[in-house]
């Protein structure tokens, strides 16, 4: 009975999720800010475009489906940086941590940065510069927490400051998010997720660089100051579907239940609801030796993708990556380095991630189990 009632509890509140990400108008398409909380940093999910939302485990879930977070089993830290439109000087850096806290559930911690390069400051009197360089400043800073409620089903939340500014203007506001995964099947092996994310305050820029002098109508001998007002604007919010089911191609070759499978072949689906942008369809593929190669691939269709006059994306829909993870020792911590590229056209130069995660192993069965299944 406990059991029924709390999957029947997680149902509902996914059932709300869907009906406030769906009361988005499309009328106000690319009329949101704070858009690098569209960045995934990862390079796991980047090579699948984020077509993972059923699947993500771990440290990087925080930036997709925060409930893969109650996934990691002690410790996980990683470090990743993505070369953003190579020659473009925009890079992206990302830092996280996540700690298992007995059966209370994972506690996660990320931050992430965008950087700009030099920027040349121009002005009325110096339209081609000459007076020095600035350099934009967007941060992320994220907590999440992540737990199995019952027996295959996990949730999480979290919640993202955010930072943008330069010299003299600036803007902040906070972001929520909430996720689901759903896992069942003989080897437990057909997933379920949604999330909804990016639900947050307004944000408005302010600051001494919207004021400025200017004389009295009245007497052309005083100066006024003058503020600039500026609008308020929303986060990027959407709403994420996913499915996914692993195929383990040796398995009918195991002598018995308990041996593992050496070859895995997931294949997945996904659909986002955004309330500011396209929506998003597609699906990928990821193929796994001992889990310890990897390699992947998808592709994310939206509206007028491919068309020079119809498509809001530089992305070609295309994506793929591999991982090499490795033990180090039979109990001791294992070390994991991802790529990933997406193509891009206009300009053609592609965006390239490399994350390297390291993730400490349980200290003993108990500690693994995760919460209680009863």
């Amino acid at each position: 009975m406990r059991n029924y009632l709390n999957k029947a509890a997680l149902v509902v509140c996914a059932l709300g999720l869907s009906v406030s990400a769906f009361a988005g108008n499309k009328d106000r398409t690319g009329q949101a800010g704070a858009t690098e909380l569209l960045i995934n940093p990862w390079g796991q999910s980047t090579g699948l475009f984020g077509m993972n939302t059923s699947y993500v485990k771990g440290l990087e879930s925080m930036k997709s489906n925060i409930a893969g977070l109650a996934f990691v089993k002690n410790t996980e830290i990683g470090l990743a940086h993505s070369v953003y439109l190579r020659g473009s000087n925009v890079s992206i850096n990302n830092l996280g941590l996540a700690q298992k806290i007995g059966n209370l559930g994972v506690l996660g911690f990320n931050i992430m940065s965008v950087g700009f390069g030099d920027i040349t400051i121009t002005d009325f009197n110096n339209p081609e510069g000459g007076i020095g360089t600035y350099k934009p400043q967007f941060l992320n800073i994220q907590l999440g927490f992540g737990k199995e409620f019952v027996k295959g089903v996990y949730g999480g939340i979290g919640a993202t400051f955010v930072s943008q500014q330069i010299n003299s203007v600036r803007a902040s506001g906070a972001a929520f998010e909430a996720g689901i995964q759903y896992i069942t099947g003989k080897r437990d092996n057909f997933h379920f997720g949604v999330t909804l994310r990016n639900v947050g305050t307004n944000m408005r820029f302010s600051g001494s660089g919207f004021a400025l002098n200017a004389e009295n109508p009245g007497n052309e001998n005083q100066q006024m100051n003058l503020q600039v007002p500026t609008e308020k604007f929303e986060m990027p919010t959407y709403l994420n579907f996913g499915i996914s089911y692993d195929f383990f191609l040796d398995e009918k070759r195991l002598k018995s239940t308990d041996d593992v499978p050496q070859h895995r072949a997931t294949v997945m689906a996904n659909f986002t609801s955004n309330s500011f942008n396209n929506d998003y369809l597609g699906g990928g593929l990821e193929y796994a030796y001992r889990e310890t190669f990897m390699l992947r691939g998808a592709y994310r269709y939206e509206q007028g993708i491919g068309s020079r006059e119809t498509s809001n994306t530089f992305y070609t829909g295309l994506a793929a990556g591999a991982t090499i993870q490795k033990s180090l020792g039979e109990n001791g911590p294992t070390l994991a380095l991802d790529y990933s590229y997406r193509p891009t056209a206009r300009p053609n130069n592609g965006v390239h991630t490399f994350s390297l995660r390291f993730m400490t192993a349980p200290k003993s069965k108990k500690d693994a189990s995760g919460a209680d299944s009863e």
